[in-house]
């Protein structure tokens, strides 16, 4: 049975749903505000949607799992730091005015500085692991997970998951939107890039040329301001209110459950959950939590899960399934995405599937932690002008995404009850 069939009034029931949806992103933002990673604000919201949640789903979990927030994103400043302190040693060390060995000394000191920011880069951003954290204070957090049981014996599981927190403030995106942050990435990520490239030329015999010395002082000089301006990539004074990103897929989630239970349906064998994620801001923490809590649970039980991850459902334009993930280093599972796509098109939605090509979703956690996921979202890629800024507000929630994004979930909850995951529909 398609969803669609599900309820005579299926239009009106769903657009109750989503009002549903709206409703109670907005009076998080009202009550509660902002929620960064392992502060009070994310906790009260967690408190909030377990109160909410409990008399309309079966059961309300609360995971608790410890981090330290501030250590995500602190890799930018440092670097920052690293290599203005880099930049000044090889210049001075290229002047040859401080004699053979103080010169070659800076320029170890550069090199090695220089190779740590690239490590932390990598490491931090593009692969999303954990190399800081113990150089930050630890926090508690949690993960909240609403289940609606099956009448039967349960064969399947399928998750939406959206996450509660609301990220620190991205200064250039907030002052100059796509354009000021894609130069201020391009120009400090090439300039950590091509200082590399200077330090290495630097230890050959080619700055014994004068010509090649200066071109090398020059070089680094101009990439000296780009460190300068990374300091201030994140304000970490302001934590932005997130409505968009990301409540919209936190209470979308929830809306499924919502429909379900007050239209009293309930599938024989498949559980349906909705979770809100603790810290995906902070570097996916909740969703690793959660994947290393369940994942050899999941596979020991013998009950099928999925997760759709669902993040950030403002822009219809960009509607769409996301089947790569993590700066597109991640495959996420085929049969989840397809069958979310296929689910779209019986929803009345033809939507492509996306990668994720800056940054990281839940999904690519849950994936990587083995449990089969993929991401719904709705979102400008370039990115959108409300992303990581004080715009995120409710008042710039759209309506007609948000339902397009309870209907494709409902529509995959139904279709995965019927057909279980297959390559195709």
């Amino acid at each position: 049975m398609k969803a669609r069939e599900s309820h005579p009034h299926y239009d009106s029931k769903v657009r109750e749903s989503t009002n549903f949806a709206i409703r109670e992103v907005k009076k998080v933002c009202k009550e509660i505000g902002p929620r960064p990673s392992g502060e009070e604000g994310e906790r009260k919201a967690q408190d909030y949607l377990e109160k909410l949640m409990t008399p309309i789903a079966d059961s309300v979990e609360r995971e608790k799992f410890y981090l330290h927030p501030k250590a995500f994103m602190s890799w930018v400043p440092i670097d920052g730091i690293s290599m203005i302190i880099a930049s000044v040693l090889m210049i001075l060390a290229l002047t040859g005015r401080f004699g053979d060995n103080l010169s070659f000394a800076f320029k170890c000191i550069a090199a090695v500085l220089t190779f740590v920011s690239i490590v932390l880069l990598l490491v931090e951003f593009l692969f999303y692991k954990k190399l800081l954290d113990p150089l930050f204070p630890k926090r508690e957090s949690s993960n909240v997970i609403c289940r609606y049981k099956a009448t039967g014996k349960t064969e399947k599981r399928i998750i939406f998951a959206g996450h509660m927190d609301s990220a620190y403030e991205w200064w250039y995106t907030h002052k100059g939107g796509s354009k000021l942050l894609l130069f201020t990435i391009i120009y400090g990520i090439g300039s950590l890039v091509l200082s590399a490239v200077v330090a290495a030329i630097s230890f050959s015999s080619l700055p014994s040329s004068d010509v090649i010395r200066i071109i090398l002082i020059v070089a680094q000089a101009i990439m000296l301001p780009a460190f300068i301006i990374i300091l201030k990539f994140v304000n970490w004074k302001l934590c932005v209110m997130g409505a968009n990103d990301n409540l919209t897929g936190v209470f979308a989630s929830m809306a499924v459950i919502q429909y379900l239970k007050y239209n009293d349906i309930r599938f024989e064998h498949t559980e349906v959950v909705a979770m809100a994620t603790g810290c995906e801001e902070a570097g996916l923490r909740g969703a690793k939590a959660f994947a290393k809590a369940h994942s050899e649970e999941f596979a020991s039980e013998d009950i099928e899960t999925i997760i759709v991850a669902v993040d950030t459902l403002h822009d219809f334009e960009y509607l769409g399934v996301y089947n790569k993930d993590m700066t597109g280093t991640v495959k996420l599972d085929k049969q989840v995405s397809n069958m979310t796509k296929s689910a779209a098109a019986m929803a009345g939605y033809e939507i492509p599937y996306a990668t994720v090509t800056f940054g990281s979703s839940d999904a690519a956690a849950f994936q990587q932690g083995k449990i089969r996921s993929c991401a719904l979202a709705a979102m400008d890629p370039s990115p959108a002008r409300y992303y990581h800024t004080r715009e995120d507000l409710p008042e710039i929630l759209d309506m007609k995404t948000m339902e397009a994004g309870v209907k494709i979930m409902i529509e995959t909850a139904f279709l995965y009850d019927e057909q279980g995951l297959k390559d195709n529909y």
